[in-house]
């Protein structure tokens, strides 16, 4: 647990500043209800991998899911105040840069930073759809990304800018792998506070679960580039219909239940992520 074990190239710049106890918590919380959502999405999967019930579906589905329990809407309010929280984080991390490294003007923080305000503006959409089921007005908004995407494919060299957005969306999964096979992720955990066991099994199930997001992401950008080239957006997948493509597909039990398995890895990474990570500003 002492400093001197963490591998040099991971240690964290000294000159920081604690972000605000309330935002913090905020954002914990954030990483923790994210954790939840992709539990129960791995869950699902993997029981529908080795046919005890279960199902693919996406985090909206996962909410779904919550809200039928006992308690339900109790639990999902915790949920959604967690989901909030990490919109809060991420437009904090999009607009403010709070764990910036001197290099914000650069063209790859840049790039993160985009990445971030997008994040930040799909978990809004799903905070929504948690009000909407709080609310018993229904949360179901599966059709809402096909109809975005017809709407642009509409416009003027729409089939252009949707597939500009699915080879997006296949970046990400592919720099999922990088991320995956760097472990560099590990630079936004307070490594000082963690024992080697910990550190141990946070690095592996952050390669294992990114990775998995991975092979997810690099699906549905697929899925996205075919739409624009078919001018159909009924082509758009999400991630629980990325999942059932998974399953059929050669030995696909065999396949979606290791992607299963690395959802569930990726949420145990996100409630470490809740504990550990450093949220500081220069």
């Amino acid at each position: 647990m002492t400093p001197h074990n963490i591998p040099p190239n991971l240690k964290q710049p000294m000159q920081q500043t604690v972000a605000h106890p309330g935002f913090e918590k905020l954002a914990r919380l954030g990483y923790a209800a994210k954790g939840i959502v992709y539990f129960i999405v791995g869950l699902l999967a993997a029981q529908a991998a080795i046919g005890t019930g279960g199902r693919t579906t996406d985090t909206s589905g996962a909410l779904q899911e919550i809200v039928v329990q006992p308690f339900g809407k109790l639990l999902l309010s915790l949920v959604t105040l967690g989901i909030i929280g990490y919109v809060v984080w991420r437009f904090a991390q999009a607009l403010l840069d709070p764990e910036q490294t001197g290099q914000s003007n650069s063209a790859k923080r840049i790039v993160q930073r985009i990445g971030y305000l997008i994040s930040a503006i799909a978990y809004s959409g799903l905070a929504l759809t948690a009000i909407r089921l709080i609310l018993g007005s229904g949360g179901t908004n599966g059709e809402a990304t096909q109809d975005w995407t017809k709407l642009v494919l509409a416009q003027p060299l729409g089939q252009w800018l949707v597939g500009l957005a699915g080879a997006i969306v296949l970046g990400v999964g592919v720099s999922y792998f990088y991320q995956a096979y760097s472990a560099k992720f590990q630079r936004h955990f307070k490594l000082n506070q963690m024992s080697s066991t910990e550190r141990k099994w946070a690095k592996r199930l952050g390669r294992f679960g990114i990775a998995a997001r991975g092979v997810v992401f690099c699906i549905i950008g697929l899925f996205v580039i075919i739409a624009a080239l078919q001018s159909d957006a009924t082509q758009v997948k999400g991630l629980g219909e990325a999942l059932a493509v998974l399953a059929q597909q050669p030995y696909g039990s065999w396949i979606l239940g290791t992607v299963a398995l690395g959802l569930i890895a990726y949420s145990i990474y996100s409630l470490i992520e809740a504990r550990y990570r450093s949220l500081v500003r220069s």
